[in-house]
């Protein structure tokens, strides 16, 4: 390490962010731009070098983190680069959307703050495009065989520049217009501007990856047709099943699937110009979404990370208020050592850009909801509406830990639009989809059925990323993306030099 002392002289310090009052008026990212340049270096020198870097084990794809660490401390970016890459496909992605466990894992979190991994992460992947260290890398030559990738998500992406970049022909086919799966049309353009996913695709395109929108493999193209036109498959459809909530109220409009939402958000300002890194976010001439928040009641019912992407949306959309629901009591804002110790990832209260502008501006109309707009240990118990059918208040009570209703705690909150957020449980289930006709086999989650090695009991077809493991992170996405090419090239050539990060079954560290 540059500095062997570096974690002991300087304290942690994070990018900073844009003000609120500027940012909630656009869709470009939250953070200052360049805002890391000049602290990034220091923060880098933090590392500690240690002789077990646990942070190695605490990401899936194993991220090589005091090596890139040393190499930003000493201002080589380019090597920094190339370690980066040499096992992560995507890390402006990771290092913009992953609630990074390799910080929990750092051996320094121990006692202190953790070194800034992520933000060192994505400074190099930042300065690896604006140098031009990021390249198209074909392959030097074809194997005749060719890979069908069903989804183009962080696992499809993976796995199938790995496969292309082994010599194999691959093909992506994305049910939706353009390529990306929820890094399209799920995740807000403030949290990761879509230039940055483009390039990424243009990369892979010129490294000859073929990409099949539009195209919705069970339904626009028989499954067994694809099987046959193909040496092998891979099933990287992503867990967008979403959970309901069986409520009195739940038919009334206005009390729609979080993920019916931010799709039409994402669309809306995408096709307008804005949520690109270059859009103005007022709406002008911008096609009105039937989900708008723009002037209504908006709550919010799950504490996740998709809830606050619709938080931090429907803040931008000038909702008239917006409060968020969450099950669970508050966390703490430290460790609990007993029941989750280092260097498991830890539930902890952590305040999110959009957490941080619905607290500025105050957008909870409950007088006892946190500083963030989020009301804690809150259970739905009905939704009530008017003459006309559409919703117009929730009814909820609070819960204790055992989410058992406390008796004199029912109140309602004043709601024009609900979204439900959830979470998933597995793969979409059309009758006579994808899964029926390659008779895929579901496990007791409702998750594809699979073996240790990606594959499943049909020959030749595998599955990858929250498909087979659960909705899960995007840094598990890419792991799982890496690590079935790996299998779907040993599967068909008998060997393979691809990297496998993670094995089928392998989980996060837990106690």
């Amino acid at each position: 390490m540059a500095d062997p002392k570096g974690f002991l002289t300087t304290s942690r310090q994070e990018a900073p962010r844009r003000p609120v009052g500027e940012r909630v008026h656009d869709w470009d990212e939250v953070y200052v731009p360049g805002g890391l340049l000049p602290i990034v270096e220091a923060q880098a020198d933090r590392c500690m070098d240690c002789g077990i870097p646990f942070c190695h084990e605490a990401c899936p794809l194993g991220n090589l983190i005091p090596e890139w660490n040393d190499l930003v401390s000493r201002d080589d970016w380019q090597a920094a680069s190339e370690r980066l890459h040499a096992t992560n496909n995507f890390p402006e992605f990771t290092g913009r959307l992953c609630p990074a466990p390799c910080e929990a894992g750092c051996v320094l979190a121990i006692n202190q703050p953790a070194v800034t991994i992520k933000n060192v992460e994505v400074a190099i992947a930042d300065r690896a495009w604006d140098e031009g260290f990021v390249s198209a890398q074909p392959p030097e030559r074809h194997s005749g065989l060719t890979v069908a990738v069903v989804g183009s998500g962080p696992a499809g992406l993976a796995a199938a520049q790995q496969l292309t970049r082994a010599g194999h022909t691959v093909a992506v086919y994305e049910r939706d217009d353009r390529p990306g799966g929820l890094l399209r049309y799920g995740i807000p353009a403030f949290k990761m501007e879509k230039r940055q996913l483009d390039r990424r695709l243009d990369q892979l395109t010129k490294e000859g990856v073929r990409f099949r929108t539009s195209t919705e493999v069970g339904r626009d193209i028989e499954a067994a047709v694809l099987r046959s036109r193909y040496d092998a498959v891979i099933v990287a459809t992503g867990a967008t099943q979403w959970r309901e909530l069986d409520v009195p109220g739940r038919e009334l409009a206005g009390v729609e699937q979080a993920m019916k939402y931010l799709p039409w958000t994402n669309r809306t300002y995408e096709k307008n110009g804005n949520g690109s890194g270059n859009g103005n976010g007022n709406g002008e001439n911008t096609p009105q979404s039937p989900l708008t928040a723009t002037g209504k009641h908006v709550v919010i019912v799950g504490g996740g990370d998709t809830g606050a992407d619709c938080l931090g949306t429907a803040v931008r959309e000038q909702a008239a208020s917006v409060t968020q629901l969450d099950i669970y009591d508050r966390p703490g804002e430290a460790r609990d050592e007993d029941a989750e110790p280092w260097p498991t990832y830890p539930k902890l209260y952590r305040l999110s850009a959009a957490h941080e502008e619905a607290g500025e501006l105050r957008t909870a109309p409950a007088a006892d909801v946190d500083a963030d707009a989020r009301l804690f240990a809150a259970s739905t118990l009905r939704f009530t509406g008017d003459a006309a059918g559409h919703v117009r208040a929730l009814h909820l009570v609070e819960v204790d830990a055992a989410r058992r209703p406390l008796p004199g705690t029912g109140r309602a909150l004043p709601a024009d639009l609900v979204l439900l957020a959830l979470g998933f449980h597995g793969p979409e289930r059309q009758a006579g989809g994808l899964i029926d006709q390659l008779g895929l086999g579901l496990d007791e989650r409702g998750r594809l059925a699979r073996d240790a090695a990606f594959a499943t009991g049909v020959p030749g077809v595998f599955v990858a990323g929250d498909a087979g493991r659960g909705a899960s992170l995007v840094v598990w996405a890419i792991a799982e993306g890496r690590a079935a090419a790996a299998a779907v090239d040993r599967w068909l050539t008998g060997r393979t030099r691809l990297p496998e990060p993670i094995g089928a079954h392998d989980r996060p560290m837990t106690v």
